[in-house]
């Protein structure tokens, strides 16, 4: 009866026998983003992303949701704070420009309108003293006709009483306008008031008297509106050089 010899495993045996297949490291082996449940399963998941590092990275981005932010680093009080100083400047910088901005716009507008307010009052004087004038020449010849005409008779003096109420309804109209007449007679003679047209040699006024009106100067409230022609008076003629000898010798005879 033969004795079986029991096989040893040969060290070629053994580390065939301990070295998976193919077939088995597929079935072994645990999907990606799983986790292991075995140290067997790590290291062939570790050796396949070894094998594949994009697969890694893949699988690394997808797991990452499109639709999530980074949340911001909240900023500190000291920042904020500076941040707020900052908006603030600028904000009363832009304040203080349209103030500037704003008074410059007021300080022209009212120059113009006072200039616009004077030159309105200059042109409408210088139209009412064009309009004054032409009536004053009328006002003229009815004077020269109160002091030229003597009515002889009562129909005379009927015209003469109906031209002059004319002549006063026109004077009032004038006066309420501002219109007012110089009064030159007996006065000192004014360059500023007076035109002297005549000197008549005299004793019986002072020189340089307004002896005699020519034509009446008029006002237009304190301007003057037309300066009086006038006769001044001037101091007699002196006598001659033979008269006062011939003068003097009749006083000592």
């Amino acid at each position: 009866m033969s004795e079986t010899v029991p096989q040893q495993n040969r060290p070629e045996d053994e580390h065939t026998s301990s070295q998976p297949s193919p077939e088995n490291l597929e079935s072994q082996s645990t999907p990606i983003g799983t986790v292991s449940s075995s140290p067997t399963e790590s290291v062939v998941a570790d050796a396949e992303i070894a094998a594949h590092p994009e697969i890694e990275a893949s699988e690394t981005v997808a797991t990452v949701p499109s639709d999530v932010v980074a949340p911001e680093t909240p900023e500190t009080p000291e920042s904020e704070l500076q941040s707020l100083a900052i908006k603030l400047t600028e904000i009363t910088n832009q304040r203080d420009a349209f103030q500037s901005q704003y008074l410059r716009i007021a300080a022209d507008f009212d120059n113009f309108r006072k200039r616009s307010g004077k030159e309105k009052e200059e042109t409408e004087l210088r139209v009412k003293c064009a309009t004054i004038m032409e009536l004053l020449s009328v006002v003229d010849n009815f004077e020269r006709a109160r002091t030229q005409i003597k009515p002889q008779n009562d129909g005379e003096m009927g015209i003469h009483k109906s031209y002059q109420g004319v002549y006063k309804q026109l004077v009032d109209s004038l006066k309420r306008i501002g219109v007012s007449p110089m009064r030159s007679e007996g006065q000192q003679f004014d360059p500023n008031l007076h035109e002297a047209v005549m000197r008549q040699p005299t004793e019986e006024h002072p020189e340089g008297t307004v002896i005699e009106e020519l034509q009446r100067g008029y006002y237009l409230g304190d301007r003057i509106l037309r300066h009086s022609l006038v006769k001044v008076a001037a101091p007699p003629e002196q006598l001659s050089a033979e008269d006062a000898t011939d003068f003097g010798s009749a006083e000592n005879s």
